[in-house]
């Protein structure tokens, strides 16, 4: 089937809750109520966005796709947005805000002839945010535009960062409809594993290199049936990961070139929904030949350490708990970790895990840190040992805190021969 019927297919075949959610105003996934209390604890007016939907919060607050900066302003009366003409329409329909004005509303190109672009663009914001009150308190996050977060001040508006990331930390408490959105995601990431993993114990090996249908398989046709296979679910696949030997001992080498036989091949998928705009994140490390005696017992050790961290998971406990039970499994094994030795560039050298959601590596994070996990967490759980001379391992698995402990929502099988 062409990719782009599959594509009409997997669409269609979605609940009508899911095109509600994100084609209109019927649902919404955005946790007003913790939102509304952080305002009102800091006496904020509301809550400033100024970004593209490739911004998380603008994505989660808004609900809206759009590729350049727009205006959202989230107040406990409701969402606002400000958006150009060319948008206006689109923003009406799909968007979260009950109120949606247009750029021109303001008299912005005769504004733009009089004072610049960019004067204009902070005299029509402030315009919009003053509409409602003579004068307001607003807080940012902290990667706001200190462009418009100047023009602002100077227009009389005073903006504050949002520096305990509170929008971040609500953003991971995921409902219901969020964690479904992520299951179809790892759904997808788990049938393009598949394919990666057929593709590799089917090769044959020549010279040490793998070989398919008579050619050399490299890491970039891997990615590209990766790529293909996500892309007919709806997903964009991102930087997918398919590395081998000492590749893999770079935890974020996207991979190039041939596949090496007998060493370990590191694959990590995490790709994103381009309607939901969610993601998933899974790794798997195999080996098409035979390993070395090394490359087990790290395999081993790896594995080890994932399995204990996953059964600690639970609301109350913290990442740095379940960090450290990583560390010691390795350092017992005696391997190096970044909390035994933090000049080492091999063994352990990473956090444990992190959140995923809206954006692939957010809050919180599993490590050092004192962050305690919550009921709704989504994180991932992927430990690995790295080295030049053996290559990469890690293996990841994504998991969901629930209220009795966790559910994990990775089905796919670890073995690490191919």
């Amino acid at each position: 089937m062409p990719y782009y019927l599959a594509n009409v297919q997997m669409i269609a075949n979605r609940p009508i809750e899911f095109a509600l959610n994100f084609r209109g105003k019927e649902k919404n996934m955005v946790q007003y109520s913790e939102l509304d209390s952080f305002l009102q604890d800091g006496d904020y007016d509301g809550y400033l966005v100024d970004a593209s939907s490739e911004d998380a919060n603008q994505k989660y607050i808004s609900g809206f796709d759009a590729p350049d900066p727009f205006i959202t302003l989230y107040t406990t009366n409701g969402i606002r947005m400000l958006v150009s003409g060319l948008e206006y329409g689109r923003a009406c329909k799909q968007s979260r805000s009950g109120i949606i004005k247009r750029l021109s509303e303001y008299k912005f190109e005769e504004l733009v002839a009089e004072r610049g672009s960019i004067d204009a663009r902070m005299q029509v914001i402030a315009e919009f945010i003053l509409e409602e009150r003579e004068s307001s308190k607003l807080v940012v996050p902290g990667n706001f535009p200190l462009e418009t977060a100047d023009g602002l001040r100077l227009k009389g508006i005073e903006i504050e960062i949002d520096s305990s990331r509170e929008l971040s930390k609500i953003r991971s408490c995921k409902n219901e409809e969020e964690i479904e959105q992520i299951r179809r995601v790892q759904e997808a990431t788990e049938e393009a594993m598949h394919i990666a993993e057929k593709m590799i114990s089917e090769a044959n090996i020549r010279n040490g290199i793998l070989h398919k249908n008579g050619e050399i398989l490299t890491s970039e046709i891997v990615k590209s049936e990766i790529e293909l296979a996500l892309m007919k679910r709806g997903c964009d696949a991102g930087d997918t990961i398919v590395a081998s030997g000492g590749q893999g001992a770079d935890p974020h080498h996207s991979g190039e070139g041939p596949l090496i036989a007998n060493v370990p091949i590191i694959v990590d998928i995490f790709p994103q929904d381009k309607i939901s705009g969610y993601h998933a994140d899974m790794t798997r490390t195999w080996v098409k030949g035979t390993p070395s005696s090394e490359v087990l017992r790290r395999y081993a050790a790896t594995v080890k350490a994932m399995e204990t961290a996953i059964e600690m998971i639970r609301p109350g406990i913290t990442g740095n708990e379940i960090h450290n039970v990583v560390c010691d499994i390795y350092e017992e094994e005696g391997y190096e970790t970044l909390r035994s030795n933090p000049a080492t560039d091999t063994g352990f050298i990473h956090s444990t895990g992190h959140g995923v959601g809206l954006d692939i590596h957010e809050f919180p994070r599993i490590n050092s840190e004192h962050v305690v996990l919550q009921t709704g967490n989504v994180i991932t759980v992927e430990p690995g040992l790295y080295d030049p001379i053996e290559g990469g391992i890690r293996v990841e698995d994504l998991i969901l805190v629930t209220k009795s402990g966790y559910e994990n929502l990775t089905r796919y099988p670890k073995k690490i021969l191919a």
